[in-house]
This record gives structure tokens, C-alpha cells and sequence, in this order.
């Protein structure tokens, strides 16, 4: 069953689906490209797409017809005529104002539908990994761990956050990335207090943290880990705080499974921190779902009140961040199962004095 069969039995709330983000039609045909449109219905898909793309296009994608986009309205009516459709859902969430303007104004006798039912039945069907996706996302890791044990010999006393984020950008694509998952996040001494710092001209020193968030893309699927090293020897403070955030971190790992509540695993690694003195100095949630997108459902924080998915792939990433003195953040991601869950991160998490 394709996915944009599977996509109507999750949706029923319109005649026909059109998709429109970029992400998501890549989700439903495999192809990559800045432009087109897939316009969805129960028995058929169509993907018009216009002429930059359109060789690639029928070479590429299986599971809907291609058609050269040259006036995408009057097309786009043709076919909803030809099915004898009524009714037509946007996604809420991507669709700007402005577009949704123009598809009112032309489809007059069409009602669209824009509330979030088409945009929830694509994120539940994108919340569960398909074999496919999981080699895809296993694959982006492997990337990115090879680049971490390249770049280790390179951080030392003098370089700097940037050259380290460049460095490391560097052999994330020469093994292989396709992209980054977001722009990489290199922090030391007391930037790394900042959990999403950006990195600077600021020099490694000795006996400072280096803390490293970063992710590579593979066929369009992402990876995102977060290690904290040592360039020299970690005072008693560092040492203490670095194993308060590895044992939140792995009982989160050891309770994460299908099923589990969203806020109830937050809570497992939350309430370690908490315990130790340390819960002001955690801000964040836990984790979150990464997919085809570096952020997406489901989430493991505090809000979250539903069920985390069998299948779901989930960062567990509790941190401490002491303003104006160092922070530490230990990131894997993993798969969850009916029993618990398998960790697609390799990399050691013992602390790394280099």
C-alpha cells in the first residue's frame, strides 16, 4: 500500500487532498524539487510539477501520475471536475494566506476545507517509520557519528567554535550528507550555558566544555545527537553535573517505549534532574520526533499528554545549563517498540577529556 493510500485511510474529511509543501510532497512521491503540487484522491494521484522538474519528475515517482504544470488552475479544475469533486483539503499548517486566497478564488464551487484534519492525518502517518525511512535515518547517523570521531582530533586548546563547526560540517558532507540537519551548534567554556548558542570566534580553553549539537541528512531524513567533551581535565563540578544529565539520560532511554505519555517520559529524566538540585537549570523538553523534518510530532515534554507511537523515532535529550559557568547536554535518538525501544546512536557517552 503507497502512502498516499494509507493517507485516506487515516483522512476522510474532504472529496480530495491537495499537497502542497515541499516536505510533504516528497513524503508521497520520493521527489525532491521546490515546486509542484500532488493533488490526491481516494482512487488516484496526480503530481503537476512544471517543466525544470518534469524529466526528473517521471523518472522518480511511482505512485501518482505526473503531469507538466503550465496553468496549475485551470489543470488543478480539470481533474477535480473529471472526479466529480466537492470538496478539497489544504494543509493548514504550511499553506500561506495568500495561496489559500488565490484557491478560493478560482474554486468557487469548490469547498476547501482548511482546518487541520488533512495536516494531523499527514503527521500521524508520518509519526511511524517505515522500514525504508529507518535505514534512511540510521544511515544520516552513521554520517554524522563518522564526522564526530574525525573532529575529535581537531578540537583542542586554541581552535575556535566556528572552525569546529566547519570542520565537522566538512566531513558530514564528505561522507555522504545530502544536507545538515540545522545549522551546527559548537559551544565552549561558558557559551555552552546557551542551549541553542550559536558558534562564535570564541578559542577552546583548557578544562572547558565543548558541547556539540548536530545532525546530517540522508535521502531526506535526519539525524540529531548532542555530546559534551573536555578538552583537558573537568573540574569536580563539571564532572558531578556531566553524570547528573548521562543517568537522566539513560533511565529516559531505558523507560522510552510505545505507548508511554509524551509528558511521562519528560518526566522520568526531569524528576533525576530535579532531585539533584539542577531542575531550574532545565529549560527544554526532553525530546522530540524527527523524521523528514529536524522538529515533529511526537513530543516527549511536559505538554505532551498523548501516547508516543510504536515505530515513532525520539531524541531523549535532558540537559543542565548554569548561566555564566557551563552547560551539558547528552542527545541520542531512538526508535520506539512495544517493549521499549532500539537506540540509533553509537556514539560513547562517557565523559571525553581530549
Amino acid at each position: 500500500m503507497s502512502r498516499l493510500d494509507r493517507l485516506f485511510e487515516e483522512f476522510d474529511g474532504a472529496d480530495c487532498a491537495l499537497i502542497t509543501s515541499d516536505i510533504n510532497r516528497r513524503y508521497f512521491t520520493g521527489m525532491k524539487s521546490s515546486a509542484g503540487v500532488v493533488l490526491a484522491f481516494p482512487d488516484k494521484a496526480y503530481l503537476l510539477i512544471d517543466f525544470r522538474y518534469i524529466e526528473k519528475a517521471r523518472a522518480t515517482v511511482k505512485d501518482a501520475e505526473v503531469i507538466e504544470a503550465k496553468k496549475l488552475y485551470p489543470q488543478l479544475m480539470e481533474l477535480l471536475t473529471k472526479h466529480g469533486a466537492k470538496s478539497m483539503a489544504i494543509e493548514s499548517e504550511t499553506m500561506t494566506v495568500k495561496e489559500l486566497n488565490a484557491y478560493e478564488h478560482f474554486y468557487t464551487s469548490i469547498d476547501i476545507i482548511h482546518n487541520d484534519s488533512l495536516s494531523n492525518a499527514i503527521s500521524n502517518l508520518r509519526t511511524v517509520k517505515d522500514e525504508s525511512e529507518i535505514e534512511c535515518i540510521q544511515k544520516a547517523q552513521e554520517i554524522a557519528e563518522k564526522a564526530l570521531e574525525e573532529v575529535k582530533g581537531f578540537i583542542k586548546v586554541g581552535v575556535t567554535e566556528r572552525e569546529i563547526a566547519l570542520e565537522l560540517n566538512r566531513h558530514m558532507f564528505a561522507y555522504g550528507a545530502e544536507d545538515l540537519s540545522f545549522d551546527t551548534i559548537v559551544l565552549s567554556g561558558a557559551n555552552t550555558s546557551m542551549p541553542h548558542g550559536v558558534p562564535s570566534d570564541k578559542k577552546v580553553e583548557n578544562g572547558e566544555f565543548v558541547l556539540i549539537d548536530f545532525g546530517a541528512v540522508y535521502n531526506g531524513y535526519h539525524s540529531d545527537m548532542t555530546r559534551t567533551l573536555c578538552v583537558g581535565e573537568p573540574s569536580e563540578e563539571m564532572k558531578k553535573v556531566y553524570n547528573i544529565v548521562l543517568n537522566a539520560q539513560l533511565a529516559g532511554i531505558e523507560a522510552a517505549k510505545a505507548g508511554i505519555l509524551g509528558c511521562d517520559l519528560d518526566k522520568v529524566s526531569r524528576d533525576i534532574i530535579e532531585q539533584a538540585g539542577y531542575g531550574s537549570c532545565f529549560g527544554h523538553s526532553l525530546g522530540h520526533g524527527v523524521g523528514m523534518e529536524i522538529h515533529e510530532k511526537p513530543n516527549a515534554s511536559p505538554n505532551y499528554k498523548a501516547p508516543l507511537n510504536e515505530g515513532a523515532v525520539v531524541t531523549v535529550e535532558p540537559g543542565i545549563y548554569i548561566e555564566g559557568k557551563f552547560g551539558v547536554r547528552i542527545e541520542d535518538f531512538v526508535i520506539l517498540t512495544e517493549n521499549g525501544c532500539k537506540n540509533l546512536t553509537k556514539s560513547a557517552k562517557n565523559l571525553i577529556s581530549l
